[in-house]
């Protein structure tokens, strides 16, 4: 899989077979797994003084949506890419305007899997000791961050 800017100031996802899409699946398949409901849980770091009821009433619900609507449009693009290909190589093109919600979708999904498995900061992760499970997130989760930063720098300007 190759991953670059393209010379609209978008990304351009290059996936070469069959395990690359596979790869880019388990953004929404991550995203969707964790447990925890993020937009409730960022609501737990207000406190009441500061209006936690209100979040959870006014705030949360917007921000579920928007969450949804974030790994559903992902899941859209990758799915509608794949079917064009056939499974065989082909390319996914991330819009200046589409930045944002990959940024969010794979942000979720680098969430849920922190959420799940507690790796903490990546110098702290030793690969020996992981079970391949364990071993595999990880990796997913530092390939979303590197996603993530090529967003950062070439798309989100």
């Amino acid at each position: 899989m190759k991953v670059g800017p393209t010379l609209e100031g978008g990304l351009r996802i290059d996936a070469e077979d069959l395990s690359d899409w596979e790869i880019l699946h388990a953004i929404l398949h991550d995203a969707r797994r964790g447990e925890t409901d993020l937009a409730q849980s960022l609501g737990a770091l207000i406190s009441e003084e500061a209006g936690a009821e209100d979040w959870r009433d006014f705030v949360v619900p917007d921000l579920r949506d928007e969450f949804d609507d974030q790994i559903s449009k992902v899941a859209k693009a990758i799915e509608s890419a794949m079917e064009k290909s056939g499974g065989e190589a082909g390319s996914i093109w991330i819009s200046k305007a589409d930045g944002f919600i990959w940024y969010g979708a794979l942000n979720q999904a680098r969430l849920a899997i922190e959420d799940l498995h507690h790796f903490g900061p990546s110098e702290d992760v030793s690969m020996e000791e992981l079970h391949p499970a364990r071993r595999s997130a990880f990796f997913r989760s530092q390939f979303y961050l590197a996603i993530q930063s090529l967003l950062l720098d070439h798309v989100m300007r």
